[in-house]
């Protein structure tokens, strides 16, 4: 005799914004197709669906394979404001793929998506900026950046943007460019931009521009324009901040800039000395490292030196065979340089 029976497992839940996905092999082709589809509703509900299946790497590159990256870079000048934050999210998804970071350079995806850096839908120009922060930590995807002009901009806009979260992305766009070439932001006043985020409240930006001044600050140029705009007295007292990467950053910079001759006296002047002195001691690597770079740099100069001569058992501490080799080899170099004597 039949019975009911009631089964306790729900049914899977129905999205409506999500398309109907087709079995198996094809499921992203259909889905891709649809991106064609006159009708907003049915784009909008495409893009959500394969934004949920490319998280998967095998589904992913069967999206690349069937030329989802081309229907995409039309879709960016989509009128309608949603379908291009759809595309903008989808395209987010792909790059976190190494098929997707290949495909989005190869197709030329980049200009286009740099187009909407400054939309106005807040979604979209965040998924913009998460994107393009992660496809600059590659070397080939952040020269083609800067190849297209965009450090102007983004220095630019990051002096306007009051929102926290896109600044700290702005920030790590420019310092993962300029590592490339430092030259287009040094030639847009990059060094007083940058300068100008050192002293916010947020731990995050601070740990953002610092990063982006570290590596600005590498050729020529840039310590010249550190010094030039004063930006030395800020940077020590950036090294008494209670965050490490702050800290490693800040002396770094020093470090960096006190390979010159007007570096060394304003870093004396600004009272770099003492700081520097407490984070040899340092348990985080960077920190104790860039300091002692920076002492021995700074003990080049005669009044450097003369200061660092009493100081010389701070140096030594850090030479004991606990230590890692690179350190201990800072260290060594330190001493040397500080009880040279003519």
């Amino acid at each position: 005799m039949a019975n009911v029976r009631i089964s306790e497992r729900l049914p899977s839940p129905l999205d409506p914004d999500l398309a109907a996905v087709a079995y198996g092999l094809w499921a992203v082709p259909r889905l891709v197709t649809a991106l064609q589809h006159p009708d907003v509703v049915s784009r909008q509900r495409a893009l959500a669906a394969l934004c949920s299946l490319a998280h998967d790497p095998e589904k992913a590159y069967q999206a690349i394979r069937n030329g989802c990256l081309q229907h995409l870079k039309l879709l960016l000048r989509d009128q309608e404001p949603s379908i291009r934050t759809r595309t903008t999210e989808l395209l987010l998804v792909l790059v976190a793929h190494s098929c997707g970071r290949e495909a989005f350079l190869c197709c030329d995806v980049l200009s286009p998506l740099a187009k909407l850096i400054e939309e106005p839908p807040h979604a979209c120009k965040l998924n913009v900026h998460r994107t393009l922060n992660r496809l600059a930590n590659f070397p080939s995807a952040a020269s083609s950046m800067v190849s297209l002009g965009l450090l102007p901009r983004l220095l630019t806009m990051v002096t306007k943007e009051e929102d926290e979260g896109i600044q700290t992305l702005l920030l790590s766009i420019i310092s993962l460019c300029v590592r490339v070439d430092a030259l287009p932001a040094l030639a847009c006043h990059g060094v007083g931009v940058l300068g100008q985020h050192l002293s916010k409240p947020s731990l995050e930006v601070r740990r953002a521009a610092l990063g982006a001044l570290l590596a600005i600050s590498v050729p020529l140029e840039g310590k010249e324009r550190v010094c030039d705009g004063g930006l030395l007295p800020v940077l020590v007292g950036l090294l008494s901040d209670p965050d490490p990467e702050v800290q490693a950053n800040a002396a770094g910079t020093i470090m960096n800039t006190v390979i010159t001759t007007k570096g060394k006296f304003q870093a004396l002047l600004a009272g770099a000395l003492p700081p520097l002195l407490l984070l040899v001691s340092s348990g985080e690597q960077a920190v104790c490292l860039n300091s002692l770079r920076a002492l021995t740099a700074l003990a080049e100069a005669p009044s450097g030196r003369h200061q660092l001569l009493d100081q010389v058992p701070v140096l030594t501490s850090r030479t004991g065979a606990q230590e890692e080799p690179v350190v201990r080899r800072a260290a060594q170099n330190a001493i040397q340089v500080v009880t040279w004597t003519p």
